[in-house]
């Protein structure tokens, strides 16, 4: 029923066509011509008021050999050959729009993750309001989990802040009294109470949903393959129809000859091959949106990354430990760790199961104590430990001459500091090889996108083997690289995940989304969405598309070629128009085999 809803053309057509058939071949010829004939003019009128329209948009393609047979077969009496056509034309829309009814994504979907709702201190009493009705000023309260409504500052409370999907910072950040918070962050502990800055429409969230709308508005539409092949072979095919018609002064020699140009290999095989490409690319858990994306990403010359989340896990990992002496780095880690058991920060999460990899037996602490935001104190084998920032242990011990090496954790000892613990965000271990893999295959340039830290961002760079490195960048800065880039290069994909990824995948040629784990703005602003939390697959749709290309242009040129050798027969007149039609199937056949191909 569902299928009688969608296509009901080309499930009409050759319905009528079987039904003529029938009628042809049990001498009821009669009612067979008449009952093509119908199934002609209800079936082609679709077809011929659509291509009509888009001559007027300027639209030449493919599509207009079939509406200019389509009318011939009408006008000259031969509804065979006509239905023959309206089958094909219809046929091959229908394989096209169902492969690509996931092409059409609404805003509404995007917006899945906005903030929706705030809880509004008034008085003695908390009330649930929608993020539209916050005011300035308003005294907002944040519970953990919960995302920031707007962007405010923090009133009263201190809690950790993932920013990660906001700005890309791999690390979530304590925020205290009088720090500034984004909308759409995450509050991971604590409770805190924020003062609204803006209006929802106003807040840094709204700000990118705002960019990817206009950036999706402003893509220009990619041509069809088809399509560009069609530009040659549709005046061409014209004019043999014309010069057929003046050898032999019979309107039957024109439709014949522009019967066997049907272009099927435009209009039915080439969609056929991208539908393959998808699925084929879904077998492996990529969606891919559309038949533009997977015939643009084959041609990339340029991919963009994020860092956090893409290049990275986005969740942070102890990288070395450095003694002063006389405690080994086991022992640091160790002392460190038996704190850090007792909070739920993500830098204490990595602290601890690095002291578990290293089989290391935690003790109970006595005496506890968290300073939100700075760090730990504790006692454990009757020694004073303090575990925290480098602020934290210059405030207690004094001046630490020490350079700055990534993330740093300072533990000190009976008021004695003796070593620092290194937190970086874990690269995914097949990142490296991606970058080998993408220069195989002909993309000339790889650039990491990142709002991290510029030490931090060329550090992941160079181990991962990106070569250019744009670090600490907002939201709108990424989008307009990657526009720059568009006006040097035809093809320009970015990779991302984070809602401060949406503008810059929504602007790029093809943007890859890693759906995984990433949000729901920048699966829906992206052409591409990796179900897999693995990297390569970028890789992996660039060769994907590349095979589909290749069988595509193969079946365009078998079929041209052939209807050709056709049309230089027909405008002599030999072929009737029904037996251009059975020929031109036998075309069809053997392009829609060599397109099933791009499925293996």
């Amino acid at each position: 029923m569902n299928f009688l809803k969608r296509y009901p053309i080309p499930l009409f057509a050759i319905v009528g066509l079987f039904l003529g058939g029938i009628l042809y071949f049990t001498n009821e010829k009669n009612i067979s011509e008449w009952i093509w004939f119908i199934t002609l003019i209800i079936g082609g009128s679709p077809i011929v008021y659509r291509t009509i329209q888009g001559m007027f948009r300027g639209i030449f393609a493919s599509d207009i050999i079939a509406m200019l047979a389509i009318v011939t077969a009408i006008v000259s009496g031969q509804p065979f050959a006509g239905v023959i056509v309206v089958i094909m034309q219809s046929g091959g829309e229908a394989i096209e729009n169902y492969g690509m009814r996931r092409a059409s994504s609404s805003l509404t979907s995007l917006l899945q993750r906005a903030p929706k709702r705030a809880r509004r201190k008034k008085g003695d009493r908390i009330e649930e309001i929608a993020v539209e009705d916050v005011q300035i000023n308003d005294l907002l309260l944040i519970r953990p989990g919960d995302l920031v409504p707007v962007d405010g500052t923090i009133a009263e409370g201190t809690a950790e802040i993932d920013e990660s999907a906001i700005t890309g910072e791999p690390l979530s950040s304590n925020k205290t009294v009088n720090d500034h918070v984004f909308s759409g962050s995450v509050s991971k502990n604590g409770v805190i109470t924020i003062r609204a800055d803006k209006l929802s429409h106003e807040s840094q969230y709204a700000k990118i949903v705002k960019m990817v709308k206009i950036a999706q508005q402003e893509k220009a539409p990619i041509q069809r393959l088809a399509d560009r092949y069609a530009i040659f072979f549709t005046p061409l095919a014209i004019l043999m129809a014309l010069i057929g018609l003046f050898l032999t002064h019979e309107m039957s020699t024109f439709l014949a000859v522009l019967v066997v140009a049907t272009p099927c290999p435009l209009i039915l095989a080439t969609p056929l091959a991208v539908i393959c490409g998808i699925n084929k690319a879904a077998d492996s858990n990529i969606i891919i949106k559309g038949g533009a994306s997977i015939e643009q990403v084959a041609s990339t010359e340029i991919v963009f990354f994020d860092k956090t989340g893409t290049l990275t896990y986005g969740t942070p990992i102890v990288e070395k430990v450095v003694s002063f002496g006389p405690y080994s780095e086991n022992e640091i880690i160790k002392y460190a760790a038996t704190l850090e058991q007792f909070s739920s920060h993500s830098i204490a999460t990595a602290i601890v199961k690095k002291a578990r990899l290293e089989n290391l037996t935690l003790e109970l602490a006595k005496e506890f104590q968290e300073f939100s935001g700075q760090g730990i104190m504790g006692v454990v084998d009757h020694q004073q430990i303090l575990v925290g920032s480098k602020a934290f242990t210059e405030k207690r011990l004094g001046k630490i001459t020490l350079d700055d090496e990534g993330f740093q954790i300072f533990v000190s000892i009976n008021q004695k500091c003796v070593g620092f613990i290194v937190l970086s965000d874990q690269i995914r271990k097949e990142a490296p090889a991606l970058m080998k893999k993408l220069s195989d295959l002909g993309v000339q340039e790889t650039i990491m996108l990142t709002g991290d830290h510029e030490k931090n961002a060329r550090n992941i760079a160079a181990k991962v083997g990106i070569q250019h490195v744009e670090a600490e960048i907002l939201p709108e800065q990424k989008a307009n690289r990657v526009a720059e880039y568009k006006t040097k290069f035809s093809h320009v994909t970015m990779v991302g995940d984070g809602i401060n990824d949406a503008p810059a995948l929504a602007t790029a040629t093809v943007g890859i989304a890693m759906g995984a784990h990433g949000t729901a703005i920048s699966a829906e602003s992206a052409d591409i969405v990796l179900l897999d939390d693995d990297i390569s697959k970028v890789a992996e749709v660039i060769v994907i598309g590349k095979h589909m290309l290749v069988i595509a242009k193969q079946s365009i040129f078998i079929g041209i070629g052939l209807s050709f050798i056709l049309m230089c027969i027909a405008i002599f007149g030999v072929i009737p128009p029904p037996i251009g039609a059975m020929l031109q199937e036998l075309i069809d056949v053997s392009v829609i085999l060599n397109a099933l191909r791009a499925r293996n």
